[in-house]
């Protein structure tokens, strides 16, 4: 009974990572079962405990193949280093979380070096936009996200992402070397049987995008998408994920406390990631994300 049991098991498990894109939507339970689809890993340590329990050849090798899927998914991300070298922008996003009650040291951390800063869930007047402010010559906020720069920005605006309200701007900053395009989003949320909303957002942002020409462009934000969600692909390709591109691991940004999942992303084109990493941020639920391009 053990040794069948761990067989269905294992074959159920591995069939989910391995076919998960296959898988129907199921009113948004699969794509919200995606952004956490590493975890799902763990059943493998107990299917094979089992199996050892069962002492069954063919519930051993059942066990493995979950395992094995696992890492042919998610190995390299594992194994992928930084590709280092030089670098001409660095940018971190952060969703500042609801409370909205940065430390002055998150801040300062989170500002040290970067180039760019962009934050999400902002409250009009709040303290991290009035340090930053201090901080950088050049910002546009518009509702609730912001964008802080080194250099100077062109013709900043709020763009519409199907929300009904401003959470979405795009601005052009003059770097030394040229020009880049910003936009800065944060999406609706997703939730298990609520993505349908979240999958609009997902879709308005990819038209945007697509109809941008541009030659360098960057997206930073709080899309509530996680790497491995199907609806992400309205967005990636064309784009490039930075932690996919530079970051070792999987990334993750949210919760703070115990990261499970990465809604927080930097995407870009016309450009090169060559560092990505995820930063605490003392006040904030989310953790934030951080990358360096190359022109």
């Amino acid at each position: 009974m053990l040794r069948r049991a761990v067989i269905v098991l294992a074959t159920v498990l591995a069939a989910v990572l391995a076919g998960h894109r296959l898988l129907p939507d199921l009113g948004g339970f699969t794509p919200v079962l995606e952004s956490v689809l590493p975890w799902i890993g763990l059943g493998v340590p107990l299917l094979l405990a089992a199996a050892l329990a069962s002492r069954s050849r063919p519930a051993i090798i059942a066990a493995l193949v979950p395992g094995v899927v696992w890492g042919v998914l998610f190995g390299p991300s594992l194994l992928r280093g930084s590709p280092g070298g030089p670098s001409d922008l660095s940018v971190a996003t952060l969703n500042v979380g609801v409370a909205n009650d940065l430390s002055g040291t998150a801040v300062q951390t989170l500002s040290e070096g970067r180039d760019l800063v962009a934050l999400q869930e902002l409250t009009p007047g709040g303290p991290a936009a009035k340090e930053l402010n201090d901080r950088y010559p050049h910002h546009y906020q518009v509702g609730t996200v912001g964008l802080w720069s080194r250099f100077p920005l062109e013709g900043p605006r709020k763009v519409d992402v199907g929300l009904g309200w401003a959470r979405a701007l795009r601005a052009v900053v003059q770097t030394p070397k040229g020009e880049v395009t910003v936009y800065v989003m944060h999406l609706a949320s997703a939730r298990p049987g609520e993505t349908e909303f979240r999958d609009e957002t997902l879709e308005e942002a990819g038209k945007l995008i697509a109809k941008d020409t541009s030659k360098r462009l960057l997206l930073l934000g709080d899309l509530n998408t996680a790497t491995d969600d199907r609806h992400r692909e309205d967005l990636v390709p064309p784009l490039s994920d930075a932690q996919q591109e530079a970051g070792q691991g999987f990334g993750f940004t949210w919760p703070s406390g115990f990261p499970i999942t990465r809604p927080d992303h930097i995407l870009f084109r016309g450009m090169t990631a060559t560092s990505a990493t995820v930063e605490e941020a003392a006040g904030s639920d989310h953790r934030a994300a951080a990358a360096t391009l190359r022109f």
